[in-house]
């Protein structure tokens, strides 16, 4: 379980191929990692299957399987690439973000961004159809991993587009700051929203 609040960017720097899927290698500044953890990458839950220390420098190892790489953004990354990185919610942690599981609904793509002055930045993407009624405005959703704040959202005959605000400071502690039009990102959406959506359609089946 994670908040979406990042702790900082991590580089891609091994992509092994496995039998099945591949070992992904990841350059990072959390600390020590105790092995079998779970961290988010880029908003996809993976889990730590070993560490190397050279000097200050730690790279923590991951298995991806094919699924995945089918259902995320993980398997567009070269080596050098940043990501974005989260260690697993404790129970004494605060929840300042919103609740992020780390299973990724969906890849959206980024349909245009803006300068808005003051080193603001508006964000639009645009969603796959199916996830449009499980996102409202001032709601929140998990772009790349980080809890964002649903703007606007706009409905038209190719699905929905959100809006999103992001501030000078979620741009310079994430990966956020570097996308720009067609860039692909990965969505989860909010929990709750989910279990809402699943209970109508119960009732709905019902009546």
């Amino acid at each position: 379980m994670f908040t979406g609040l990042v702790l900082g960017t991590g580089e891609l720097v091994l992509r092994e191929k496995l039998e099945t899927g591949e070992r992904i290698g990841i350059k990072h500044p959390l600390g020590e990692l105790e092995l079998g953890e779970s961290i988010a990458v880029s908003g996809a839950c993976l889990t730590v299957t070993g560490e190397e220390v050279n000097g200050s420098e730690r790279v923590f190892f991951a298995d991806v399987s094919p699924e995945t790489f089918a259902r995320t953004t993980l398997g567009d990354l070269g080596i050098g690439a940043r990501v974005n990185l989260e260690r697993s919610l404790r129970a004494s942690d605060r929840l300042g973000g919103h609740i992020v599981t780390g299973h990724v609904d969906a890849v959206g793509t980024v349909e245009s961004v803006r300068d808005l002055g003051a080193e603001m930045t508006e964000l639009k993407i645009r969603l796959p159809r199916e996830l449009g009624p499980l996102v409202a405005e001032k709601g929140s959703l998990a772009i790349a991993g980080v809890s964002l704040t649903v703007n606007s959202v706009t409905d038209d005959e190719r699905g929905t587009v959100a809006g999103f605000l992001i501030i000078p400071h979620t741009k310079s502690i994430t990966t956020l700051g570097e996308l720009s039009a067609g860039s692909r990102v990965n969505l989860e959406v909010d929990l709750l929203a989910r279990y809402v959506a699943r209970l109508a359609l119960g009732r709905s089946d019902k009546s």
